[in-house]
């Protein structure tokens, strides 16, 4: 499936202005999804991210996304819901995967833990949808997100945003604003699993 043109026949039948949970996991990935929903949707983007098991690591990228949200710019306002930080939740979620490869199963388990959190809080928030910008880095497996976010769809009462944000150079363009916002730009996904994995 082409989740991108999914997602713009979704867009052509939302009213514009409708609130959106974004789910994010760094001020680059954001900034190319901002630019490009950031002046149909009110958007509210949700910061949780328990994989990032470094502590440091985990307070500098959302101080970026706080920098970033001040820095672009939107048509509608954009808000921030900085989600709870309980790296137990990564670990536990990653028992008995910790030898799989980068892309492999514990990384769609870890997918699957961030957009669930997502959807919980979208319901919990009424949000009409909720999306994520996991899509837009080329190491990420989309079918597998959208696969998820679909799922979770049908189980929680908030629609699911379909989305490849990769699709029209939206990695390139991350890249592009990432040098215009002078961005944090981190070199491993954050668990400590793909820190190890980048070291070798």
């Amino acid at each position: 499936m082409n989740y991108d043109f999914e997602m713009e026949k979704q867009i052509k039948n939302i009213k514009e202005g409708s609130p959106l949970l974004l789910h994010v996991c760094c001020a680059p990935c954001s900034s190319a999804v901002l630019e490009r929903l950031g002046d149909f949707f009110e958007i509210t983007i949700f910061y949780y991210n328990p994989n990032i098991t470094d502590e440091v690591e985990y307070h500098k990228r959302i101080e970026e996304v706080k920098r970033l949200i001040q820095s672009i710019s939107c048509k509608y306002p954009v808000h921030l819901e900085e989600g709870r930080y309980q790296p137990n939740e990564f670990w536990e979620m990653s028992k008995g995967l910790e030898n799989e490869p980068e892309r492999g199963k514990r990384c769609y388990k870890c997918y699957e833990l961030r957009l669930e959190e997502t959807a919980r809080i979208a319901e919990q928030f009424n949000f009409p949808y909720f999306c994520t910008t996991l899509t837009l880095s080329p190491h990420k497996n989309s079918n597998w997100i959208n696969e998820i976010g679909e799922r979770l769809d049908k189980e929680y009462s908030t629609h699911y945003l379909y989305s490849d944000f990769k699709k029209k150079n939206g990695y390139k363009r991350s890249i592009e604003l990432s040098k215009k916002y002078d961005l944090y730009r981190q070199d491993y996904c954050g668990c400590v699993y793909s820190k190890r994995d980048r070291r070798k």
